[in-house]
């Protein structure tokens, strides 16, 4: 006999629906796993890069020094950063300060030790010798004190032709450094590449003694064939399978990927719609994953023509239009990365960094009211929705609330007593997890 509708009698047993829970557990712990949330790492908004055969400890220090220099004679005052960046005079009057300070305190967030594009082709014994004094350097930075708060090491791509290159260089730095470091590997194209430079990884580990999977990767992508297999498959969520937990961040290159595609030099560039479509390929594959993802490098650099010890005036004018364009086309690139999504890019140029810095301050600081307010609702009503002005928030957008402090407070946009104003406390800040926050005040009271 059917039940009737409304009868209060189910149809389906106890068993089956223990049955039916027990998959919908595993099928939530599997997607769970897969998705885990976004990182609640510090992410560096700048990663800068030099040739291995030029790095010393004392590298990040001497071109923060450049940046700071650059500021003082490009960009003096409040006023002349507004001219350059193209923000208004009172956004810049609130950058101008905290640029000064991120400058003096922590110019270089990033710093990568280039084995590939900015180092060149040199002899195996030119290489052996570079990657063994790096490997010195880096111990010797670490032991002083001198280092950024991130560095790496870039090495040749796992090609036929450059693979054991690059694994041979990578064996006699970490062997030398005697700890593990992130490693990029750039034009990444399949998985193969990344399943034979894992298990290296691994081999790597257990010959020096490191811990398991310490030795932590990001990926570049550089050609169209990084993101589409041959079968027309998205390429990127099997390469990240493929790196077994290891797989830290994700990085565009710009200028590779445009060459791959027959764009013409003039037309290549961070704004060009198919860096957009690869790039939002990029964060549909890594969305919720926690995989970091870094945007390319502009490659207008803010050098003065002229170089003498004395100049004319109209010779110091053109030095300042040239820097000045060089960091407009710096920070529309930025402004266009950062509206995508992504917070991370690379400078090829000390000087750079004034534009980087200057750039994504005003993007936290103009954002700044309106976050806090959204932010402070949220607390208050422990992720309940809520509506502040004409934005409609659900509880979802509360991690990604807390994440724009996080990450403007650690670059340095933003001070301790503005995030305060959100109500959060320094030790649930700490905590970098909003829903650590609400069910720790919901336990509360």
């Amino acid at each position: 006999m059917t039940p009737r509708h409304g009868s209060g009698q189910a149809s389906l047993d106890s068993q089956t629906m223990r049955t039916l829970q027990e998959g919908l557990t595993s099928a939530q712990d599997a997607f769970a796993a897969r998705f885990p949330g976004e990182s609640s790492a510090r992410q560096p908004v700048s990663v800068l890069y030099g040739g291995a055969h030029l790095f010393k400890a004392e590298t990040a220090q001497k071109l923060g020094a450049l940046a700071l220099k650059a500021l003082a004679d490009y960009a003096p005052d409040g006023p002349s950063l507004s001219d350059a960046l193209d923000l208004g005079e009172e956004l810049a009057a609130r950058v101008y300060p905290r640029l000064v300070a991120k400058l003096e305190r922590e110019p270089v967030e990033d710093l990568r030790i280039d084995f590939e594009d900015g180092y060149g082709h040199r002899t195996d014994e030119e290489e052996d010798g570079h990657a063994v004094e790096a490997a010195r350097q880096v111990a010797r930075g670490f032991q002083e004190n001198l280092l950024p708060p991130f560095i790496g090491i870039r090495i040749k791509p796992m090609s036929a032709e450059l693979g054991a290159r690059a694994i041979r260089t990578l064996d006699l730095f970490l062997t030398e450094v005697k700890r593990p470091l992130l490693v990029t590997l750039p034009k990444v194209v399949s998985v193969a590449q990344v399943k034979l430079f894992v298990a290296m990884l691994g081999e790597l580990e257990r010959k020096l003694g490191f811990a398991e999977k310490s030795l932590r990767c990001e990926f570049m992508v550089e050609a169209a064939q990084g993101l589409i297999d041959s079968e027309g498959r998205a390429l990127l969520p099997q390469l990240h399978a493929a790196a077994e937990g290891r797989l830290q961040a994700a990085h565009f290159g710009t200028y590779d990927y445009t060459a791959s595609l027959d764009i013409t030099a003039a037309l290549q560039g961070m704004t060009h719609p198919a860096c957009d479509l690869a790039k939002a390929q990029m964060k549909l594959a890594f969305a919720g994953t926690g995989v970091f993802l870094s945007d390319g490098a502009t490659t207008q650099l803010p050098i003065g023509p002229n170089k003498w010890a004395s100049l004319t005036e109209a010779q110091r004018e053109e030095n300042r239009r040239v820097v000045h364009d060089a960091w407009l086309a710096s920070a529309d690139d930025i402004r266009h990365s950062l509206a995508g999504g992504f917070y991370q890019g690379w400078d090829l140029h000390p000087a750079q960094l004034v534009a980087r810095y200057g750039t994504v301050f005003a993007f936290f600081l103009e954002s700044l009211e309106a976050a806090t307010e959204r932010l402070s609702n949220f607390v208050k009503k422990l992720g309940q929705a809520t509506v502040s002005g004409d934005v409609f928030d659900d509880a979802a957008t509360g991690q990604g609330l807390l994440n724009f402090f996080l990450r403007g407070l650690s670059c340095g946009a933003l001070t301790e007593e503005e995030v305060a104003a959100t109500g959060l406390t320094p030790a649930e800040l700490q905590s970098r997890s909003f829903s650590v926050i609400a069910r720790n005040r919901r336990a509360n009271g």
